[in-house]
């Protein structure tokens, strides 16, 4: 069956009268207040057969951004609100912000980087792209210690696609500010969004002491023929100037006959001195632990099956 007789049989079941008998269906059924949409994969065999039908007139290393993906992948919130997983176990940063030992207080930085990163749908999606202009604005009122907290984001621009976004705490004077600059390909059986851009943290304790990190990269796996899994790839860094540490973390993707899923592997050092500090592995979207070079001592860096997310807030419509 060809792309565009598929594409009918969707508009057929799209008619009114599916609409209503779906509908009449759905209303019978009791509402589920916890049921979070975003973690249903709405993927079926069917609708893997429409992506492959319209990828496979591309070519390795064209831009996806000139094509219109099918909403099944499409998450239901845009960049500018996927940001703001970063910001969802906050009481991490604050521990940070009122560390005094330098080394102690950059590795709760890195950890509270480290343990966003599993905030995410099961099924494969992709945010909904922002539209110029575009703003999103949030807040946590929850915060430990009866501490507030705001967000703010804006599409700077469209081509290429430039998420800015602004985080503070102002009672404790914590910033978080960047810009995510997507940018898409596709590389045969997968695509990859090449994640530029840097963030950067201030701590207000000490407002001299910046924090910059940029992202790993993220691949979609098993477009044309396989299992659609999405992973994380390639070196993320996090580095203070004032202090001279840096965190080097690589996010490994599994290999075709060895390997496995989800894996980090890195190191902290000293830059002034290259003197590696610590050894960081694990699983991001699991158990990341840290070993003490020195000491040969390991624990638990963060356990994100145990992690409680504060979800932002927005105001009515």
């Amino acid at each position: 069956m060809g792309l565009t007789s598929k594409l009918d049989k969707l508009k057929i079941r799209g008619s009114h009268d599916d609409i209503d008998s779906s509908h009449s269906k759905l209303s019978s059924l009791p509402p589920d207040p916890q049921s979070d949409t975003d973690d249903i994969d709405e993927m079926d065999n069917e609708g893997q057969s429409i992506i492959s039908g319209i990828i496979a007139q591309l070519r390795p290393g064209c831009d996806l951004s000139k094509i219109t993906l099918p909403t099944f992948i499409l998450e239901k919130k845009s960049m500018l609100e996927r940001i703001t997983n970063f910001f969802q176990i906050p009481t991490i940063l604050l521990d940070a912000n009122k560390t005094d030992d330098e080394l102690k207080r950059f590795i709760l930085v890195l950890k509270w980087y480290l343990a966003s990163w599993h905030i995410a749908p099961k099924a494969v999606k992709k945010p909904l792209n922002p539209v110029l202009g575009e703003v999103f604005a949030c807040y946590w009122d929850d915060l430990p210690d009866a501490n507030k907290a705001y967000y703010v984001s804006e599409q700077v621009s469209h081509h290429p696609p430039k998420s800015s976004y602004f985080y503070l705490v102002p009672e404790l004077k914590i910033r978080v500010d960047g810009v995510v600059i997507p940018k898409s390909k596709f590389l045969g059986n997968s695509s990859a969004a090449i994640m530029e851009g840097w963030g950067h943290v201030t701590l207000g304790e000490r407002d001299d002491e910046v924090y910059v990190m940029n992202q790993p990269n993220v691949y979609c796996r098993g477009i044309l023929f396989g299992k659609l899994k999405t992973e994380l790839g390639d070196h993320m860094y996090v580095k203070c100037a004032k202090t001279g540490l840096e965190a080097d973390i690589e996010f490994k993707t599994k290999g075709f006959i060895s390997g496995t899923y989800d894996a980090i592997e890195g190191v902290i050092k000293n830059s002034k001195t290259s003197e590696v500090l610590y050894n960081v592995s694990g699983k991001w979207n699991e158990v990341m632990e840290i070993k003490n070079v020195k000491t040969g001592k390991k624990e638990v860096l963060f356990d994100t099956r145990k992690a409680t997310h504060l979800k932002p807030q927005v105001k009515p419509l």
